[in-house]
């Protein structure tokens, strides 16, 4: 894995001078080839005015973290250009077969992204590496652990965050967006109970980390939500009160 890491770092190299251009992101949503499963998230994702919050840019290179099918890691590799690139991480214990076969259409289709995959409590990333950052509904993970026949999956936050924040450059950002927990309660119980977290944990860990808080969106906010059903209730899924929150490596 290190020396994968070491290949990719060097892939990520010469890296563009800082610019002001935005990512063509509503080009990169409407351009053909995306799979209709990802298309059909677009209405209720809003993936342009959350990347627009973000401040995506073109060049930029950029993380996509807990890749899944590269929902967001496709746009945004299509939207930063060929002068940039998305790395995706995904952690082998969410992993299956079609999950690989997914990313590796992303990967046919967007020459520019790459994707590592590796244990959870494995987890690295090469510093000082990427000016943006994108973790989509699944922060929360950090708090989730298992053990069954086929894995084990546990992950501390801290130590996540400390990753996290070393391979960004100085001033980089990170978007999080996450299904809302109401206040109080132990987060791996909720976590495990409803996965869902209080958005006030996000922000103390990402600030305990060394981010700066830089913003928060209401724009996938849900009142008829009231956090009390598991994310893939039916009543609910897709429907959540989501939190959007902005954070930044200080320069």
């Amino acid at each position: 894995m290190k020396h994968c890491l070491f290949a990719i770092a060097l892939g990520l190299a010469p890296l563009a001078a800082a610019q002001a251009v935005p990512a063509d992101v509503a080009g990169a949503i409407s351009a053909p080839g995306r799979p209709a499963d990802a298309v059909a998230l677009d209405a209720g994702r809003h993936p342009a005015e959350i990347l627009g919050f973000g401040g995506l840019r073109r060049g930029d290179h950029a993380l996509d973290l807990y890749t899944d099918t590269a929902y967001y890691g496709e746009i945004m590799a299509r939207a930063v250009g060929p002068t940039g690139n998305v790395l995706g991480w995904q952690p082998n214990e969410f992993t299956q077969a079609q999950t690989r076969q997914a990313l590796q259409g992303v990967m046919q289709r967007s020459p520019n992204f790459h994707v590592i995959y590796s244990p959870a409590a494995a987890f690295s990333l090469p510093a000082n590496a990427f000016e943006f950052a994108m973790i989509n509904l699944n922060y929360h993970d950090t708090y989730f652990d298992y053990d069954s026949p086929r894995a084990h999956y546990h992950m501390q936050p801290e130590a996540f965050l400390r990753t996290v924040f070393n391979s960004l450059k100085p001033g980089g950002t990170i978007v999080v967006v996450d299904h809302v927990a109401n206040a109080g309660g132990d987060s791996r119980a909720v976590v495990h109970a409803l996965h869902r977290i209080d958005p006030a944990t996000i922000r103390a860990d990402f600030q305990r980390a060394g981010f700066v808080f830089d913003g928060e969106s209401d724009l996938l906010r849900n009142p008829q939500d009231d956090h009390s059903k598991n994310v893939f209730d039916p009543a609910i899924r897709g429907h959540t009160d989501r939190v959007v929150y902005r954070f930044r490596r200080p320069r």
